[in-house]
C-alpha cells in the first residue's frame, strides 16, 4: 500500500468533496446546494439541467434526495401536493423504505408512475483512501484501450450504452489475462463515477479493492472527484466501496412513467440509469 500524492491530498478535504458532491446534486435536481443541509424539507420543482450527471433523463416524475439531514423532492408540478403529503407523514430516511413508499408508490400508480430507481453513494474518505495492492500486476487504461471490452464480465466496470463517457481504467492482469477491471465515467465535468468487475475465479483477494482504490487515485489526480454507487442490497460492493477507502454519502429514490419500469422488468438486465452498478 503507499499514501496518494501529497499534492493531492492537500488538494481536497473531506468536506471540499462533499461540497463538490452536493453542487452536482444540487444542478441534478434544480436546487441549491444549501437545501442539503437545511433541517426541514424541501421541495423543488423538477428539471433536469445542461450540467447535470448526463445518465439523467427525463421523463422523471420525482426525485428523492437526502444527505442525512433532510430530504429534498425534485417533483413535477402535477405530482407536488401528493409527495409533499408523503415527506410530511414520516421521518425524511423512512421515505426511503418500505413498508412507507409503498404510501408513494400506489399513489403515483394511479397516475401511471411508479418508483424505479434507489442506490446509496459512496464518496472518498481522503484520511483513509489508500493505494491498495493485490498479488497481480495492474495498468491504467485509456480510452482507447476499452474497444474490446464491453463484454459481459466487464458489464459493471464499462457502460456499451454510453461508451463516451468511459475515460479512464484500472485493470488487473494474470500474465496476459486481463482477470479485473474498474472504469470510470466522465458522468459530469467534475465528478466521475467507477464501477468494477472482476472474474468469478478470482474473487475474494482484494484485486476489486485494489483497482477501486488505485482508480480513485488517479481521478484525484486528474483533478476529478471519483464516486461510486450501489444498490442497498448488494452488501459485497457496499464493503468494496468501505474497503477501498469511501465512505455513504447520499442517497437517491426517483419516480418514472410506469411503462418506463415495466419495460425495465422485461430485460434480462435493465440498464441503471442513475450510476453504475457497483461490483461482480
Amino acid at each position: 500500500m503507499r499514501r496518494l500524492d501529497r499534492e493531492v491530498m492537500n488538494k481536497y478535504t473531506n468536506q471540499d468533496i462533499l461540497q463538490i458532491a452536493m453542487k452536482q446534486s444540487a444542478l441534478d435536481i434544480n436546487c441549491d446546494p444549501a437545501d442539503f443541509l437545511k433541517s426541514e424539507n424541501v421541495v423543488v420543482r423538477s428539471g433536469v439541467g445542461p450540467l447535470a450527471r448526463k445518465y439523467y433523463k427525463e421523463p422523471i416524475a420525482c426525485n428523492l434526495v437526502s444527505y442525512g439531514n433532510n430530504l429534498v423532492a425534485s417533483v413535477r408540478d402535477e405530482y407536488k401536493e401528493l409527495v409533499e403529503e408523503y415527506i410530511g407523514k414520516f421521518e425524511f430516511y423512512h421515505c426511503f423504505e418500505t413498508p412507507n413508499m409503498h404510501w408513494l408508490d400506489s399513489r403515483m400508480s394511479e397516475a401511471g408512475q411508479k418508483i424505479c430507481f434507489m442506490a446509496e453513494y459512496f464518496l472518498p474518505d481522503m484520511k483513509r483512501l489508500e493505494r491498495l495492492s493485490c498479488g497481480y500486476e495492474m495498468k491504467i487504461l485509456g480510452h482507447k484501450d476499452f474497444t474490446d471490452l464491453y463484454l459481459p464480465e466487464w458489464s459493471n466496470a464499462l457502460c456499451e450504452d454510453r461508451k463516451e463517457l468511459d475515460v479512464l481504467g484500472m485493470g488487473a492482469y494474470d500474465g496476459d489475462k486481463l482477470i479485473g477491471l474498474a472504469g470510470c465515467s466522465a458522468d459530469c465535468d467534475i465528478m466521475w463515477q467507477i464501477g468494477v468487475d472482476v472474474l468469478p475465479e478470482y474473487r475474494r483477494q482484494g484485486i476489486a479493492s485494489a483497482l477501486t482504490s488505485n482508480l480513485a487515485a488517479e481521478i484525484l489526480e486528474r483533478e476529478r472527484i471519483p464516486f461510486y454507487c450501489c444498490a442497498w442490497s448488494n452488501i459485497r460492493s457496499a464493503k468494496n466501496a468501505v474497503k477501498s477507502g469511501f465512505v455513504p454519502a447520499w442517497v437517491e429514490m426517483s419516480v418514472k412513467p410506469g411503462e418506463l419500469v415495466e419495460k425495465m422488468n422485461q430485460s434480462v438486465r435493465a440498464l441503471p440509469e442513475y450510476g453504475r452498478r457497483g461490483i461482480s
